[in-house]
């Protein structure tokens, strides 16, 4: 019921990259718990929200005790992933899960392509 340790070990090594590089992090997430848990979408999509959190909140923190940071830059991400993640949470409960599942290889293909090609 809660994916075993193999999910317990890929979610680790996709929050050790997240934390560091972030690019598809989320996408990486959804994969793995996705194939792990045997929830609904919705419910899935959710979990990668709350340990993105995780993740990011605490490599933040990480950064700005090892690194000079431009507060400034701070302040304009953090708003705008806030908002974003509260626009799509919102979006994400009232699409169907055939549309999130679309939209979510979508938005993964577009990430690869732009990474390797990009």
């Amino acid at each position: 019921p809660h994916g075993g340790p193999w999910l317990w070990l890929g979610v680790f090594g996709a929050g050790v990259y997240g934390g560091y590089f972030g690019a598809a992090q989320g996408v990486v997430l959804i994969g793995l718990l996705g194939i792990f848990l045997d929830d609904h979408l919705q419910r899935i999509n959710a979990a990668k929200n709350a340990l993105s959190l995780v993740v990011n909140a605490t490599a933040a923190v990480l950064f700005a005790l090892i690194a000079p940071v431009d507060w400034w830059a701070v302040l304009l991400v953090s708003l705008g992933s806030l908002v974003g993640g509260f626009v799509g949470a919102r979006a994400g409960r009232r699409l169907p899960a055939r549309v999130l599942r679309g939209i979510i290889v979508c938005v993964g293909i577009i990430a690869i392509v732009k990474l390797v090609y990009g």
